[in-house]
């Protein structure tokens, strides 16, 4: 269910932004974002099968993306797009939750490696975003993940007086 929603989300942000940059920029300037988005959105709803080939492919993706808009001389709006920063951070947390730790380290400093990069453009909203969901993956991924490992945190005990039905 999460992923329905999570694919609801990518294609009306898609459809927005496509919508605003045809209205801002003008020409074909929103194949390019649009295209990088449904690649990296697309590899984040299929994060459950292939855990790192889709997180190592959305980290490639977008700092791909990312160099091509920042040595196009502002001829392509800026990278990440709104959609791929969320689609990024979602897989990067997704990473830190799941995969081993050697592995989600590496994913995690490769999030903030290509977050990083962005700013090389300048600061815009773009990298506020970028950098926003960058900083909510690598609170929530950790977070989530002693969620899952701590013996006892999704215990009925630990949830105090509000899980005793007895008294509701």
């Amino acid at each position: 269910m999460f992923n329905a929603g999570l694919g609801f989300v990518f294609a009306l942000g898609i459809v927005f932004t496509t919508f605003m940059l045809m209205g801002s920029w003008g020409g074909a300037s929103w194949v390019f974002g649009s295209a990088v988005s449904i690649t990296v959105g697309g590899l984040t709803l299929m994060r459950e099968r292939q855990k790192v080939l889709t997180a190592v492919a959305s980290l490639a993706v977008t700092a791909l993306a990312v160099v091509v808009s920042l040595i196009s001389d502002e001829r392509l709006p800026q990278e990440p797009a709104p959609i791929t920063a969320l689609a990024l951070s979602v897989h990067v947390a997704y990473a830190i939750r799941t995969l081993p730790t050697r592995s989600a380290a590496g994913i995690a400093v490769g999030g903030v490696a290509v977050t990083g990069v962005t700013w090389f453009g300048g600061w815009s909203g773009v990298t506020s975003l970028a950098t926003m969901g960058m900083v909510a993956a690598l609170v929530a991924g950790p977070a989530l993940r002693c969620l899952d490992r701590c013996p006892g945190a999704n215990s009925s005990a630990s949830q105090g007086f509000w899980a005793d039905s007895r008294r509701s």
